[in-house]
This record gives structure tokens, C-alpha cells and sequence, in this order.
């Protein structure tokens, strides 16, 4: 019997969800973004539970989209910038999903945490990287533009200039380079990551309940209200990137493991 895509367990108020395709390091397809949706869901609703735990199955968060699922339907310019449209919606909708619950949200980081994979963990109330983490936005290196809120939640968590440096060059980053932006709360070594995120949520769980999510409320209202506008626009964006040679290019050399040569076409 096959394993769920996403896992669910709650117990003494916390309720731990995980993404649970380690073949592709946690990413994002149509199937396990649908089982992620109702797993918050449930969270969300559950009265006995308080803090949400977000982790990857496998010692990896997530590698970001689903490149399988992305080329699914060929490489022809309207399939791939249809199935790009769709999948792009469907992971926004995480994002907002994530903001839009009003309990605290702790992502547990190692491994990879990659693209979509760390946009959605910068969605997050609270994030504990382990020292293996690896962070990348790695849309450049596709030809295409962050996803998932990834610019505008970069911007707002540490500034334009930053931001510019680290969607354009894409460069990978380890975990203590995200503690020194501040884009990470804490880091800890392997074999203290589950303890150290449990003890926060552990925390969080006993603080009330009621003020934490005022206060999530009016977080969101003064520094992500813009994040559905941003989403939209990225939508627009990588639909209309999907139909250029760049990224086709881009694409295939990833798939065949060599460095792509563009044209800016």
C-alpha cells in the first residue's frame, strides 16, 4: 500500500504535516499541493489544535515545482505556458493559505529547501533550519521568476537590495547565510532540529491562543497585504515566460544535467 503524499499527525495541541514524495525531495505537484490544502485545513479547523508544524519527509523540505508534472504535456510553448499558469495558481494558493490560518506556523527546514520550496517556508510565522539546509531561488536558472510570493515576501522581509542579489544570481545559500538576513529564527544542528522545533511549538502552544492569532491578523494587515496583488502578477508573468526560448532552454539543459545558453529571446 502506497504512502500518502502528505502526512498528518496531531497530538498535545500541535498538529505536524508532511510532504511525503522523497523521490523528488518534496516537490510541489498538482496531487500532493491538493493533499497539503486539506491537511491545513484540518489544522485550521481542529479547535484542539494550536501551532502547525510544516516539514519534508526524507531529511529535504521541498525542491519546489514539480519539473515532471511542469513538462508533462510537451514542450510546445501554449502546453508549457498553460500547465506553468496552473501550476503557478495552484501553489499561490498554499501561500495564501498559510497566511490566511491565524495559529502559529513553524517550518522545519534541512536538506533542500529550494524555489517554491523556500518561498513557501518565508510564508511561515517561524523557521528552524537545521546546518544541512540549502537554500536556492532557483527560478533563474530556468529562465523564469519567483513563485509562490517569492519577491514580494523577500522584500518584505529584507529589503529590495538583497532581494535583487538573491533572485537574480540565484546563488545557493547555507543556512547560517539565511540567519545572517534574518530569514531563518534559528539554527541547530541535525540531531537537535526536532528538538528544537518542538520546543517551540511546544511554547507557543501554552502562550494564548487568541492573541497570537490578533496578532498574526494584524501582521498580515500591515505587512502582507499586498501578497494576493503579488501572486496575480506571478501568474501573469510566468505565463507569459513559459513561451519564451530562454526558458525552453533553460529546461532542457536542466534536464540534461549542462549549463543552458541563452539568448534573451
Amino acid at each position: 500500500m502506497s504512502q500518502a503524499l502528505v502526512e498528518y499527525q496531531a497530538e498535545n495541541h500541535i498538529a505536524t504535516i508532511t510532504m511525503n514524495d522523497p523521490k523528488t525531495l518534496n516537490a510541489f505537484s498538482t496531487v500532493l499541493k491538493d493533499a497539503m490544502m486539506a491537511a491545513l485545513t484540518k489544522a485550521d479547523e481542529d479547535e484542539q489544535v494550536r501551532v502547525i508544524v510544516l516539514q519534508g519527509a526524507n531529511n529535504n523540505f521541498s525542491s519546489g515545482g514539480h519539473i515532471g508534472e511542469m513538462l508533462e504535456n510537451g514542450m510546445e510553448s501554449e502546453a508549457l505556458s498553460d500547465k506553468l499558469n496552473f501550476m503557478v495558481g495552484e501553489v499561490a494558493e498554499i501561500s495564501l493559505k498559510l497566511r490566511n490560518i491565524h495559529k502559529p506556523i513553524i517550518a522545519k527546514l534541512e536538506g533542500a529547501v529550494a524555489g517554491a520550496g523556500m518561498n513557501l517556508a518565508l510564508t511561515c510565522d517561524f523557521r528552524i533550519a537545521s546546518e544541512n539546509a540549502k537554500f536556492v531561488q532557483a527560478f533563474v536558472n530556468i529562465g523564469l521568476i519567483p513563485d509562490a510570493g517569492g519577491i514580494y515576501l523577500l522584500n518584505q522581509l529584507i529589503g529590495v537590495a538583497k532581494t535583487t542579489e538573491m533572485v537574480m544570481l540565484g546563488d545557493k545559500l547555507k543556512a547560517e547565510d539565511m540567519a545572517r538576513l534574518n530569514l531563518v529564527n534559528d539554527v541547530v544542528s541535525s540531531d537537535k532540529l526536532d528538538a528544537s522545533v518542538l520546543a517551540l511549538a511546544t511554547r507557543l502552544s501554552n502562550l494564548p491562543g487568541k492573541a497570537l492569532a490578533s496578532m498574526k491578523h494584524m501582521i498580515n494587515t500591515h505587512a502582507y497585504m499586498g501578497l494576493n496583488e503579488a501572486l496575480d502578477m506571478e501568474v501573469d508573468q510566468q505565463t507569459m515566460l513559459a513561451k519564451t526560448d530562454d526558458f525552453k532552454e533553460g529546461i532542457t539543459a536542466f534536464m540534461e544535467k549542462r549549463k543552458p545558453v541563452y539568448i534573451g529571446k
